[in-house]
């Protein structure tokens, strides 16, 4: 047999099964990833519309001890609590925000029912950092304080670590936070203020950017084209076998 009718031999059969088998199994894989994005994308904008509600509700109380344990599902919770400010163990964090480059201000507030919340009341410029340069804000005595309930942000920012014995913070880390004030019992969580201007105007509250990353459509069409795509290439290898065998089997 020459080279070039070796070359047009079709493959075992053996061969061919191991081959469908490896593909049906690629494809199945695929599509299974594409049902899980679409399953995701359901989540998420469900996600998304729940937030949305909380958001503009109604506040509600600020939960107590009592609801600690099942705190998972409370975030962006609109809350109210009322107490008093600890200014001389708030902390500042580094920000970011459309209003540039500072720091969050997080102020323990003791509540009336005993237990202490960190309250990030809003940003502040790098000019605004130290407590003398805003004194107008530093009420004393009783306040109300409105806001969204969010999680703690543990360890640190991208690429940088919080630093506690150097009283410098990357993230709103509330257990490490609370740890080197001094406070207890802390609340697992704290509350972004609302857009209430305080005396002087700084901090500005206000400034949660609520944003959910929502690529689970371009995912899933994604896993669905390679399945497809893979699909087609068998169809494409066994069409190719099956028209050798039948050349052959003319040609004998």
């Amino acid at each position: 047999m020459t080279s070039a009718a070796a070359a047009r031999a079709p493959r075992s059969r053996a061969v061919l099964v191991i081959v469908a088998l490896v593909a049906l199994a690629g494809i199945a894989g695929f599509a299974r990833l594409g049902v899980w994005q679409v399953e995701r994308l359901f989540w998420k904008k469900a996600l998304i519309e729940r937030v949305e509600a909380r958001i503009h509700a109604a506040p509600v109380a600020a939960p107590g001890p009592a609801a600690w344990p099942a705190i998972a599902e409370a975030e962006y919770t609109r809350v109210a609590l009322t107490g008093r400010f600890l200014h001389d163990r708030e902390a500042l964090v580094q920000a970011v925000t459309e209003r540039g480059a500072g720091s969050w201000v997080l102020t323990p507030l003791v509540t009336a029912s005993g237990f202490t919340v960190l309250i990030n009341r809003g940003f502040v410029p790098p000019e605004r950092r130290e407590r003398a340069s805003r004194a107008q804000a530093l009420p004393e005595g009783t306040v109300t304080v409105t806001g969204l309930l969010r999680f703690s942000e543990p360890g640190g920012g991208f690429l940088r670590t919080n630093a506690p014995a150097e009283d410098r913070w990357h993230s709103r880390d509330v257990a490490a936070i609370a740890a080197a004030r001094g406070l207890t019992p802390v609340a697992p969580y704290f509350v972004d203020a609302d857009a209430t201007p305080n005396p002087g105007g700084f901090p500005v509250g206000g400034l949660t950017v609520v944003r959910f990353s929502d690529n689970h459509l371009v995912y899933a069409a994604t896993w669905f084209a390679l399945a497809a795509m893979l699909a087609g290439a068998l169809g494409f290898v066994l069409r190719h076998e099956f028209r050798l065998r039948r050349a052959r089997e003319q040609a004998h």
